[in-house]
């Protein structure tokens, strides 16, 4: 069994591809190709925290994992996401490769978000604005910034020290970011806003949003409303990467969407489509320049699925990893 650690993980990620391969994981998904069950979790209540679960075959990669993901959001000297995943033959069972799953989940999930920004955002959309800074936030201004068009990536936070913290490591890796001395100041003046937080009350409010600005987000946390308020999920058209998983009950799914339901704000068919969906031309997104548009994102083992089948195949390549005896 080939075990690849974080940097060999780091070392064979290309982002493009990535880009290219969760698309075509997405249109599995909405396309009924995939065998994905729903995240299941066992939680230590005394840390707020829980270890997941999620397997998943993706045929068109055939790709056999799970990812065995924790979530300690109190983490305060290491990251609050740590992960594994596993790898196994698709035709015999057999485990063919262990890797590490924190970079993995990070970047795909970002890599998802670009997506969603790719066929959502308006033409001639140039601010991004991230919200956060923490790991998630980071990998977001790495990947929106490689999209067409986008000028400067702003970075804003509650902690400024830590919003001007990550904007030097950005600028030093010559990505153009900016920090903002408000959330409400980047929101204001973005075109693409990506909520990266772990909130459990919104940072982002309606009333910032310009028409037409779209929005990622990636934030989860089950013990409150979540990071996006309800007006924008009114608002919104909707996006997600899977109905089911969207509107799973905890440990999965999307509190906004939960919580605006619970409410009697939107209804279940809110969802306006899937991302495979508008990837395959089967949905239209966006309509015009003025709507606001939402990808609400859980994370699906999918998006795992396709990063692991990219690093496993560059790994073999060139020889990346460590074999091991089981």
């Amino acid at each position: 069994m080939l075990v690849l650690s974080r940097s060999d993980v780091e070392a064979v990620v290309d982002l493009d591809r990535l880009v290219d391969a969760l698309a075509a994981a997405m249109v599995d998904v909405s396309s009924g190709q995939v065998s994905m069950p729903p995240r299941v979790a066992a939680s230590v209540p005394e840390r707020h925290a829980m270890l997941a679960a999620m397997p998943a075959f993706l045929p068109s990669a055939r790709m056999l994992t799970t990812k065995l993901v924790s979530l300690f959001p109190e983490n305060r000297d290491r990251p609050t996401h740590q992960a594994v995943i596993v790898c196994f033959d698709a035709d015999t069972g057999t485990p063919l490769a262990l890797m590490d799953g924190s970079y993995i989940t990070a970047t795909r999930t970002a890599a998802g978000s670009a997506l969603a920004t790719r066929v959502l955002a308006r033409a001639g959309s140039a601010v991004v604005t991230v919200i956060g800074t923490g790991v998630q936030a980071q990998s977001h201004a790495r990947a929106l910034c490689r999209l067409a068009g986008i000028e400067v990536v702003q970075i804003a936070g509650l902690d400024r020290d830590k919003v001007a913290a990550l904007t030097r490591a950005l600028l030093d890796d010559g990505i153009p970011a900016k920090a903002m001395s408000s959330i409400e100041e980047g929101v204001r003046s973005a075109d693409v806003v990506c909520a990266t937080t772990h909130a459990d009350a919104p940072v982002l409010r309606r009333e910032w949003l310009a028409p037409g600005t779209h929005v990622n987000s990636v934030g989860y946390n089950a013990a409150g409303t979540g990071e996006i308020d309800i007006e924008t999920v009114r608002d919104a058209v909707v996006v997600v990467e899977a109905r089911e998983a969207a509107l799973a009950a905890p440990p999965s799914g999307a509190v906004e969407l939960r919580r605006a339901i619970e409410a009697g704000v939107i209804r279940a068919d809110h969802i306006h489509a899937e991302l495979g969906e508008l990837v395959a031309g089967d949905r239209e997104g966006r309509t015009d320049d003025t709507q606001l548009t939402l990808y609400k994102s859980v994370g699906v083992a999918a998006q795992d699925a396709a990063a692991a089948a990219l690093v496993l195949e560059r790994a073999r390549v060139i020889g990346a990893g460590t074999d091991v005896a089981v």
